[in-house]
């Protein structure tokens, strides 16, 4: 989301491809923050995650020439980003793993005592490890439906197959998590109930892993 109406946003995209400096550098400011935490999600809090959001604008700046508008740009974005990503991975021969934030004051959960909140960070660092497990393609598949909610239908977009492919990388990605899960003793008694797996991330957001049934996969 820009946080602009259409018709500002348009205008905007329209002066960043007539080359105006300021104009991209507000679409900077309103989009960094999702590439950001798109980027640490598949490469880690690493030093390279800088420099990869910074090659990420590069290219949006290379190519926002070529964008038409038959995808919303956020999805567009989002194409460029992962295929940034991936290529940095491979070409440090090694493959996109997730990773939350750092815990901060912002991100701690208050509500909860010292050990309850250790509890929960060993969970998630277990969920992590089950996170590196998946392959490239169902790992990507599933951070972007379970963490930044996508559809299918622009999952599709993003990676480039088929609707049924996204939704069948996205089932199995579920169903090999939970297996996952179930060798964790922090998290094998979440995965045998299929009940969703509920730990904080960056922003808030919310990690969900059930291998129960494809039709949680409707968008």
């Amino acid at each position: 989301m820009s946080g602009l109406p259409p018709a500002d946003f348009s205008a905007l995209l329209e002066r960043c491809r007539q080359g105006d400096q300021a104009a991209f550098r507000q679409l900077f400011v309103l989009h960094s923050p999702t590439v950001v935490r798109l980027v640490s999600r598949m490469l880690g809090r690493r030093e390279d995650v800088e420099d990869t959001v910074q090659e990420v604008f590069l290219q949006v700046h290379r190519s926002l020439k070529d964008f038409r508008g038959d995808a919303k740009f956020s999805t567009w974005l989002h194409r460029v980003t992962v295929n940034v990503v991936l290529m940095a991975r491979r070409a440090a021969q090694s493959r996109p793993t997730f990773a939350a934030e750092p815990p901060d004051e912002s991100t701690r959960d208050e509500g909860l005592l010292p050990d309850e909140d250790a509890a929960r960070r060993l969970r998630l660092q277990a969920f992590q490890r089950c996170i590196d497990q998946l392959s490239e393609k169902k790992r990507t598949v599933f951070l972007l439906h379970e963490l930044d909610g996508m559809p299918a239908a622009e999952i599709a977009e993003i990676v480039g197959a088929p609707v049924l492919t996204v939704r069948t990388r996205l089932f199995y990605a579920r169903q090999e998590l939970a297996d996952l899960m179930r060798q964790e003793p922090t998290l094998a008694g979440i995965a045998d109930l299929g009940v969703s797996a509920t730990t904080s991330s960056t922003g808030g957001a919310t990690l969900k892993a059930s291998g129960r049934g494809s039709n949680q996969e409707n968008s």
